[in-house]
């Protein structure tokens, strides 16, 4: 398979490549440059397959050309070690929960497969890999969980301080051995624009071999389309339309639906749902795309005000704006929907959703009460509500049991090197990091 940069689409490298370097030379993401088509007899057998069998015939048609059989089952076994049941939550509102892995989060599903798989890549080279992470709360624990010990690869952390929950932030901090974490004096963009900025740098390029595990990365970012295909498969039969809510912050979750989409899985609607950052949703409502400084809120994984994967997503339907915003609605929500749904659900339901999930659930039932008993619709539940144990407590007047993988975390000290927002600061640490300071 051949990947192409959404900034030049005759820039063309290998997997590896891709993998290996994260973002185009350029600052475009990388793209498959040919979406495979699955065949029909794969749908109509999608309902009796289990999730490592979806797997298998997923992650073979998009790197069958690059991976042995043997290496496509090792990386999807590595991967899918967990299950995301689907819940009914409502009558045609289900919940895909995704947050059964080793963190507690559906960036498990990526950075498992994102480690696998660059350490397959890797294999037989002499250079250190190092993975800049930028996180604002789950991609640094997912990130920091799946290459821990990994042999040959540093991760280097950034996140911006104050702005993670504790339980995120123990979960990155407190491991050591080869995951160092910076704490930024700022917000998630600034973090992201110095790892972006450290890729561009050509001294630090010469000096040690750079990559990205944040869902700009396809190594991160295409196995999350494995749990669209496995979550279409449990829905009960019907004949109503189907529409997938997806909580969004960097829409790098989305997009891998979309991809989904795009090799024939039959969703009708995608629902970008998102908090009062909402720079995506004002552009599928008409407004030009226009980057703009994050707002802090109680779904913070979503804060977010420059969302790279924007010009991903725009890229998966051929750059067209109108097919993108005739298939893709956008909701936002402030902190008092949220609560307000929190709330409710847990009170008609007894179902316990993280503020992110009641996010997706809302764009869910915007959509749904747009179109009456038109679809059956699931939502993302991205992250386990202990995460968020602070905002889940107060909002519902509850205790949340922690369960005891967070637990164990937050048994452990925090460990980190604090810094400014500026580059020069940034690429001091790398070259300290290096031991070529």
């Amino acid at each position: 398979m051949h990947f192409y940069s959404t900034n030049n689409p005759n820039h063309i490298v290998s997997l590896k490549e891709a993998v290996v370097k994260g973002l185009a030379p350029d600052q475009g993401l990388y793209m498959p440059v040919n979406i495979p088509r699955l065949p029909g007899r794969f749908f109509n057998e999608l309902p009796r397959k289990t999730f490592r069998e979806i797997g298998y015939e997923v992650i073979g048609a998009l790197f069958k050309e690059d991976l042995s059989d043997a290496q496509i089952k090792e990386l999807v076994d590595h991967t899918l070690a967990f299950d995301a049941p689907l819940v009914e939550v409502e009558k045609d509102v289900y919940s895909l929960e995704l947050f059964h892995g080793p963190t507690l989060a559906f960036k498990d599903f990526g950075a498992r497969f994102c480690s696998k798989l660059m350490a397959m890549l890797m294999r037989g080279e002499n250079r250190k890999v190092r993975v800049l992470v930028a996180t604002s709360g789950d991609t640094g624990s997912a990130v920091a969980n799946g290459f821990f010990k990994v042999e040959g690869v540093e991760v280097i952390v950034l996140y911006p301080k104050g702005k993670v929950s504790e339980l995120q932030e123990k979960q990155f901090t407190t491991l050591g051995e080869n995951i160092t974490a910076l704490e930024v004096d700022g917000v998630f963009d600034d973090c992201q624009a110095l790892v972006k900025q450290a890729f561009l740098d050509p001294e630090l390029n010469e000096k040690m071999l750079l990559t990205s595990a944040n869902s700009i990365n396809v190594a991160r970012w295409i196995p999350q389309c494995l749990y669209y295909f496995y979550a279409y498969s449990r829905l009960p039969k019907t004949d109503k339309r189907v529409a997938v809510s997806v909580p969004s912050g960097n829409f790098g979750n989305l997009g891998a639906g979309i991809l989904a989409e795009r090799m024939g899985l039959p969703i009708d609607m995608f629902i970008a749902s998102t908090n009062v950052n909402r720079v995506v949703p004002d552009f599928l409502a008409g407004s030009h795309f226009e980057a703009k400084a994050s707002i802090a809120t109680i779904s913070n994984s979503m804060d977010v005000g420059n969302p790279s994967n924007f010009f991903r997503l725009l890229a998966l339907y051929g750059n067209d704006e109108a097919l993108f915003r005739k298939k893709v609605k956008g909701f936002y929500f402030d902190d008092q929907d949220t609560q307000r749904a929190m709330i409710k659900i847990k009170e008609e339901t007894g179902y316990i959703m993280d503020p992110h999930g009641a996010v997706g659930y809302l764009g869910l039932r915007n959509l749904m009460k747009m179109h009456p008993s038109e679809f059956v619709g699931i939502f993302l539940e991205t992250a386990h509500p202990a995460k968020f144990k602070s905002v889940v407590d107060e909002t519902l007047g509850i205790d949340l049991p922690i369960p005891e993988r967070l637990h164990a975390f937050m048994k452990g000290k925090k460990e980190v090197v604090g810094m400014g927002k500026s580059f020069g600061e940034f690429k001091g640490i790398l070259i300290g990091l290096d031991g070529t300071a």
